[in-house]
């Protein structure tokens, strides 16, 4: 239970402001359609974690227990430096056309790539090889998503103006300090 409820808090805090985020505001003002949007969002979340902890659980087969304390651990720091730089949409991510795929089908192809090299994918591949659960690493990440990104489509710009970004991205990068910390020190 620990593996999903720490994925999804990391992943929700350290979603908001980023660049899948601000995907999701840009695909509900252009399309206005809120279900097939957000039933993309969470196929292709599924989709980039499952891929993304598979890898971080491959890592941890052939990696000793020391050498993995000092990547996690490093890696966790990193991604807490990582989460205080602000994101911005490339206008590669905004180029969209349902007129092929359907709402649906261009969310899901939009959000994948946009998700790839993330923070988010990179902080589930970490989370997968530091806890011993595929499955509640991949369904808290997820989750973690969900909840950021669904009231992003939901509300739209109401939503995002009214956020305290560096407050959130703040308390997401403390939280990554301390994980990378903890594994540093060989705790949990």
């Amino acid at each position: 239970m620990e593996a999903f409820l720490v994925s999804t808090g990391i992943v929700a805090l350290a979603e908001i402001g980023d660049k899948t985020q601000l995907l999701s505001l840009v695909l509900a003002a252009k399309f206005r359609r809120p279900i097939p949007i957000i039933l993309g969002i969470l196929v292709a979340t599924l989709l980039n974690h499952a891929g993304a902890g598979a890898i971080g659980a491959w890592v941890t087969t052939f990696l000793g227990e020391n050498a993995l304390r000092w990547i996690l651990g490093l890696s966790f720091l990193a991604m807490a430096v990582w989460i205080m730089i602000p994101d911005k949409l490339d206008d590669d991510d905004v180029k969209v056309d349902a007129t092929h795929y359907g709402i649906f089908g261009a969310t899901l192809v939009a959000f994948f790539l946009a998700e790839m090299g993330d923070k988010t994918q990179i902080a589930t591949v970490a989370l997968a090889a530091q806890y011993a659960s595929l499955f509640w690493v991949v369904a808290g990440t997820t989750l973690g998503m969900m909840i950021a990104n669904v009231p992003a489509v939901l509300l739209g710009d109401k939503m995002a103006n009214n956020l305290p970004l560096k407050l959130v991205h703040g308390i997401a990068a403390a939280i990554f300090a301390v994980l990378g910390a903890l594994a540093l020190l060989g705790v949990g």
